[in-house]
């Protein structure tokens, strides 16, 4: 069923929805199999590393959520995440966190060649002296180019002259520090002009590299109180900490908590009528429409990704119905988000439709609403 060619947006991907954004369920050793491979053909790959920020900016810009949905690899970074998606039922691997990717590339024997690097952003010196002591060190990484922009939003880093400079470098991996917000939707938008391969906002790192801050001890990484730390390095974090903590838990009390119980009533009336999995597809010469029954469980989910790559292959306008459908899973939902990225991708319609009030209320608390549109 899954031995057709891989389709571009790579429906195939792991992916899981955790309160409405994809995370990749990888490990280190596959992020940079990926990344030696984009350095090798020059092909984009767009690196976001999720914490609770990250989240946070999502649920409440949907610019910044469509930077996730665009993003090639969506990997844990932050604890909350893999704290959030156990509660929902999904069990990731490691952290994946940006600053542990950026040791790695430093020394790993993965990578087909010694990477060029450009670092863009950061306070000013910042990037300049990262470039020195990272060229200073033996590693698997050469900055060919630092770059301070300045100060300023999207717009002014997004100048002709600026990726034109980025451009020229021939590195194979972008690494911006621009802010969250404003990095995330600076790669978004820039993404079809800038030709370095691959591409991450990785603020931290930039500072851990060049020494200004430094990084927690691993211990406490390993119990997931890297925060504590970072706020004894930068205590203006203070602020963006506790707006983060206090929408966690009302994402926990409204969302997640709510979800998990509503999950557990749905398989309990599971048992007394069972709702069994069907799929079926029709097409004709402008669209393709694939209808899900029943309860769409994890050993269902490679056959119900099988019909949506099917209907991809065919570029024709895409109906997925989900009227019929009982229950769905998170997994299935993160096919849904590449789903409509692929679709993007290769300029084809895609258009979830549900009219269960069931159904609608599962995708709301998973943060999949805007799929329905």
């Amino acid at each position: 069923m899954l031995d057709q060619p891989q389709v571009p947006g790579s429906l195939l991907r792991e992916v899981y929805c955790v309160l409405g954004v994809p995370v990749d369920a990888v490990s280190m050793g596959e992020v940079l199999d990926r990344i030696s491979e984009a350095s090798v053909s020059r092909t984009p790959l767009l690196i976001s590393t999720l914490n609770l920020n990250f989240i946070t900016l999502a649920s409440g810009n949907f610019e910044f959520k469509e930077s996730l949905l665009s993003s090639d690899l969506c990997t844990p970074d932050g604890i909350s995440v893999i704290l959030i998606a156990r509660l929902l039922g999904v069990n990731l691997r490691k952290r994946v966190a940006g600053s542990d990717l950026f040791e790695e590339l430093k020394k790993s024997r993965q990578l087909a060649h010694p990477l060029k690097v450009v670092f863009f952003g950061g306070h000013e010196g910042v990037a300049a002296l990262a470039a020195h002591l990272l060229n200073a060190e033996k590693t698997s990484l050469q900055c060919v180019q630092s770059i301070f922009p300045g100060f300023g939003g999207v717009n002014d880093f997004s100048r002709d002259d600026i990726i034109s400079n980025i451009n020229a470098s021939g590195a194979d991996i972008l690494i911006a520090a621009l802010g969250a917000k404003n990095g995330q939707l600076w790669l978004l938008r820039n993404h079809d002009r800038l030709q370095v391969p691959v591409r991450a906002h990785l603020g931290a790192t930039l500072n851990f590299q060049a020494g200004t801050i430094k990084r927690a001890p691993p211990i406490l990484q390993n119990l997931g109180l890297e925060w504590m730390w970072r706020i004894k390095e930068e205590p203006q974090l203070v602020k963006r900490y506790t707006r983060d903590a206090i929408l966690l838990l009302w994402l926990l009390m409204t969302r997640v908590l709510v979800l998990a119980v509503y999950i557990e009533w749905l398989k309990l009336v599971s048992r007394f009528k069972p709702r069994d999995f069907a799929v079926s597809r029709s097409e004709n010469e402008s669209s393709v429409t694939v209808v899900f029954e029943g309860t769409i469980t994890a050993q269902h989910t490679a056959e119900a990704i099988g019909h949506l790559h099917a209907a991809l292959l065919t570029k024709k306008r895409i109906t997925v119905d989900l009227s019929q459908a009982w229950m769905t899973n998170s997994r299935f939902l993160g096919a849904l988000m590449m789903l409509r990225k692929c679709a993007k991708m290769q300029g084809v319609s895609f258009r979830l439709t549900c009219t269960s009030a069931r159904m609608r209320r599962l995708l709301r608390l998973n943060g999949a609403a805007f799929l329905v549109s």
